[in-house]
C-alpha cells in the first residue's frame, strides 16, 4: 500500500515538474512574441511615419513652385506697369507744358504718343489665392484612429453552384460573408474521398494543400479521370493569423461509368470487362428456337415483367439463352441506361474487324436487330467485307464518312439535346452527330463480326467536345437524312 502511494506521488510531482516546464516555456514564448509583435509594430508605424514625411514633403514641394511661379508672374507684371506708369508721368507733365504754351499744333501729337500706356493690361496675371492646395484630412485622420491589431479572419463559404467540374480538373469558387481588405491569401486543402455521402472526418487519403492563392477560386489540375469525388476545405489569411477551414465539401467528378452486360452478348462474342473479341467458336443457338423468337412481337428486354424490376440507371441484365443477341447481330450492350445529362466514353477497335459498329440503342432493341438497321439504334459503321467504308446509320439509312477511319472514337450523348456525337478521340475531330429526340433511355450499344474492341468508361466530357457542340448546334449534320 505505501508502495502504491509512494508511486502516485512520484507521478505527480513528475506532472507538475513538466507542467513546471510548460509555464517556463510558455514565459519565454511570450517574451519572444511580445518582442516580435512589438518591433513589427513600431517598423509599420515607422513605415507609416516616412509615407507621411514624404507625402509632406511632396506637396510642400508643390505649395512653393506654385508660389514661386505666381510671384514671377506677378513681379513681371509689376515691372511692366511701373514703367508704364514712369512713363505716362512724363507724358502728363509733357501734356501740361504743351498746353501753356502757344504751339496748338505740338499739343494734337500728345495722344498718339500716349497710345502704348493704354494698351497696357490693368488685370493682374496669376490670383493670390492659395485655396486649391488647402488640404483635409478629417477622413484620413478616422481611418488612423480606427488602427488596431489585426482581426482573425472570417471564415470562407465555397459556393458549390460555381464550382465546376469539368474534364480532369476542378474550380473551386469561395466568398467571405463580407469583403475584408485585410486579407493576404488563402490555403485549400482536398483529398480524395471516392464516396457518396457527408464528408467523413477521418479518411485514407491525406490532404494536400494549395498555398499562396490570392484570389478566391482555384483550378485543381492533373485529377485522374476515375477521381469520383473529392473532398475540399479553405481558409483565409491575412498578414498575422489564419482563420478557420470553412466547412467540408465534397465534389463530384460526373462521369458516366458502365459495364458491358455480358449476358446480353452474341454468343460469338466474348466479353472479359470492357473489352470484346470475336470468337467463332462460340455458342450457337438452335435454329427451331430462333424461328420461335422470330414470331416474337416484342422484347424481352422490353417486356412488363422486366421494366417493373428495373433499376433508373442499370440497364436490365439479359437472361443468357433468351435475351443475348443472335443470328447476324453481333452485339453487346453496356448495363448502365442514359436518360439525363451529357455523357462521354471512348472504344477503341481492331481496324481490320469486318465489321464494327458503335452508338446508342433503345431498350426495345430486338435481338434479331443490328446496329443502325431499325429506328431503335444509331451508330457509326465500320465495313471491312469487300469494300472499306465508314458510315453513319440509322432506321436502315446510311451516310457515308468522307474522313480518315481512326483507330479511336469518342461518343457523346445530350440526351435532353437529343444530340449523339461521334469523334477521332485522338484529334477530337467531328466524325458526325446524329440530332433526334430520345422518347426513352438510351443504352451504349456495340458490335462486331471478326475484330475486337475495348470500351473506356469514367471520362469527363473533354472541353474541346462541349465547345464544338456550342457552336456547331446549327450547323451539323442530321438524322432527318438517315430516315
Amino acid at each position: 500500500m505505501g508502495k502504491k502511494i509512494i508511486t502516485t506521488l512520484a507521478l505527480k510531482n513528475e506532472e507538475i515538474q513538466n507542467f513546471i516546464c510548460c509555464l517556463k516555456q510558455n514565459l519565454e514564448n511570450l517574451e519572444a512574441n511580445s518582442n516580435r509583435v512589438q518591433e513589427d509594430l513600431e517598423s509599420e508605424f515607422s513605415s507609416l511615419h516616412a509615407v507621411l514625411d514624404e507625402l509632406k514633403e511632396g506637396m510642400v514641394t508643390r505649395i512653393k513652385q506654385e508660389r514661386a511661379s505666381r510671384t514671377y508672374e506677378l513681379q513681371s507684371q509689376l515691372s511692366a506697369c511701373t514703367k508704364a506708369l514712369e512713363s505716362s508721368e512724363e507724358l502728363l507733365e509733357l501734356a501740361n507744358q504743351t498746353l501753356c504754351s502757344s504751339e496748338n499744333d505740338s499739343f494734337t501729337q500728345v495722344p498718339v504718343t500716349m497710345a502704348p500706356a493704354f494698351r497696357l493690361s490693368l488685370k493682374a496675371k496669376a490670383s493670390d489665392s492659395m485655396n486649391h492646395m488647402m488640404v483635409d484630412f478629417t477622413q484620413e485622420r478616422k481611418m488612423l484612429q480606427a488602427i488596431t491589431f489585426l482581426p482573425v479572419p472570417a471564415t470562407p463559404e465555397i459556393n458549390v453552384a460555381e464550382c465546376q467540374v469539368f474534364d480532369n480538373t476542378i474550380t473551386v469558387v469561395w466568398t467571405l460573408p463580407e469583403p475584408d481588405s485585410k486579407i493576404d491569401h488563402y490555403i485549400l486543402e482536398y483529398r480524395k474521398t471516392n464516396h457518396e455521402g457527408s464528408p467523413r472526418a477521418r479518411e485514407d487519403y491525406p490532404w494536400m494543400v494549395v498555398e499562396g492563392i490570392k484570389e478566391t477560386e482555384y483550378t485543381l489540375t492533373g485529377l485522374r479521370f476515375d477521381t469520383r469525388y473529392m473532398t475540399f476545405r479553405v481558409m483565409a489569411c491575412n498578414k498575422a493569423v489564419a482563420g478557420e477551414f470553412s466547412e467540408l465539401v465534397t465534389l463530384e467528378t460526373h462521369a458516366f461509368v458502365f459495364k458491358l452486360d455480358a449476358g446480353s452478348a452474341h454468343q460469338n462474342l466474348k466479353v472479359e470487362d470492357l473489352s470484346v473479341e470475336w470468337d467463332s467458336s462460340g455458342g450457337k443457338v438452335a435454329v427451331q428456337d430462333i424461328r420461335k423468337e422470330k414470331n416474337r412481337t416484342s422484347s424481352p428486354m422490353h417486356s412488363p415483367a422486366r421494366t417493373a424490376m428495373m433499376s433508373p440507371k442499370r440497364a436490365p441484365s439479359a437472361r443468357v439463352g433468351r435475351d443475348r443477341f443472335t443470328a447476324e447481330s453481333y452485339t453487346v450492350l453496356g448495363d448502365a441506361m442514359i436518360d439525363a445529362g451529357q455523357h462521354y466514353w471512348e472504344v477503341r477497335f481492331d481496324k481490320e474487324s469486318k465489321v464494327f459498329a458503335a452508338g446508342v440503342a433503345l431498350r426495345s432493341l430486338g435481338r434479331f436487330d443490328q446496329l443502325g438497321k431499325s429506328n431503335a439504334s444509331w451508330c457509326i459503321h465500320l465495313n471491312n467485307w469487300l469494300q472499306q467504308s465508314l458510315t453513319a446509320k440509322h432506321n436502315n439509312k446510311a451516310r457515308t464518312l468522307d474522313c480518315p477511319i481512326p483507330d479511336r472514337i469518342g461518343i457523346y450523348c445530350n440526351y435532353e439535346e437529343g444530340t449523339l456525337s461521334f469523334y477521332n478521340s485522338r484529334t477530337k475531330t467531328l466524325l458526325h452527330t446524329f440530332r433526334t429526340k430520345f422518347q426513352q433511355p438510351v443504352i451504349p450499344a456495340f458490335m462486331v463480326w471478326n475484330g475486337s474492341f475495348s470500351v473506356q468508361t469514367g471520362l469527363q466530357v473533354p472541353s474541346i467536345v462541349l465547345c464544338g457542340q456550342k457552336r456547331n448546334s446549327n450547323t451539323s449534320s442530321s438524322n432527318a437524312s438517315l430516315t
